[in-house]
């Protein structure tokens, strides 16, 4: 089967673009490997509008739900390994289910967690150093944590953790955390955070699981800071690398360069959400990117001719 549009990523950028796919009558696949995406690691979402509050994972089944309220939309929770760019203009796409063949493309792959990079990091990986305090944070209930990063992601992590540790610690670089102003005061509010600034992680230390963090300067006396976890929180990584191969223009970030609608340089191939280099990562700012690339595609593919 030929699609009119084959997106690949099934966060909450693809499953828009799905909906809006489905709307114009477009036979559209989606894959992605975790539906959803990172928004279901979020534990409250309130900034999405229409919702004054609600959990990510709620926020990414009722995305999914729309969009599959559309008989022209097919999702499968596959890994995509490769995107071809065909002499006819179309696109082969590989992944751990199959082959597909599609007109179009809306690559919205997103990102991973950056790594610190320091000793004992990937020792400790799942044994006391992680990434998503959603995910691994009651784990350790009446623990003391570290939250290493100061934006708005990691000020989100701390606030979570209290729910479960005795201690909280935030570890940044700088000399102020940024959040957004909502979560700015709720961390300074929280008597269960302390804020370490101006400090770096240097190595992550114990015996069998995580025992202490290293910092490049001391605090409280000593540069050796006892813990029971460490969760990194800064920043993330554009998954790019398969738009690059099909000759997608990449920024020096690594990110997929678009224009105001959605269109990257190769003609057929959209991309939408935090892969793509636009400076506010947000959900709505995605959902908004796929709705954009989706119409430029129903465009390029004659729809709207009479």
């Amino acid at each position: 089967m030929l699609y009119d549009m084959l997106i690949v990523g099934a966060g909450c950028s693809g499953l828009a673009g799905a909906m809006y796919a489905g709307r114009m009558g477009m036979q559209v696949l989606v894959l992605g490997e975790m539906r959803g995406g990172t928004i279901t690691t979020t534990n409250i979402v309130e900034n999405y509008p229409g919702f004054i509050s609600l959990t990510g994972m709620e926020l990414a089944d009722k995305l999914e739900a729309h969009a599959r309220a559309y008989p022209s939309v097919e999702i499968k929770d596959e890994k995509v390994s490769a995107i071809k760019r065909k002499a006819d203009g179309t696109f082969s796409v590989a992944s751990d289910g199959g082959n597909y063949e599609s007109k179009s493309i809306l690559f919205a792959t997103g990102t991973q967690w950056k790594k610190l990079g320091v000793p004992g990091e990937a020792e400790y990986a799942n044994k006391g150093v992680h990434y998503c305090a959603l995910c691994d944070g009651a784990f350790y209930k009446g623990k003391t944590a570290a939250v290493i990063g100061g934006s708005d992601s990691a000020a989100k992590d701390a606030l979570v953790l209290t729910q479960w540790a005795s201690k909280v610690y935030m570890i940044y670089r700088g000399d102020k955390i940024r959040p957004e102003p909502v979560n700015y005061e709720r961390v300074l509010a929280n008597k269960k955070i302390e804020i370490i600034y101006n400090t770096n992680v240097l190595e992550v230390k114990g015996e069998k699981k995580v025992g202490s963090v290293t910092l490049d300067k001391p605090h409280n006396g000593s540069t050796a800071l006892p813990l029971d976890v460490v969760f990194v929180a800064i920043g993330h990584t554009p998954l790019s690398a398969m738009a690059k191969e099909v000759g997608v223009e990449i920024d020096s970030h690594g990110y997929v360069k678009i224009n105001r609608n959605s269109e990257t340089n190769v003609q057929g191939f959209y991309a939408a959400g935090d892969v793509s280099d636009t400076r506010f990562k947000q959900a709505i700012v995605g959902v908004g990117e796929a709705v954009e690339a989706v119409y430029s595609a129903y465009l390029y593919l004659g729809g709207g001719k009479k």
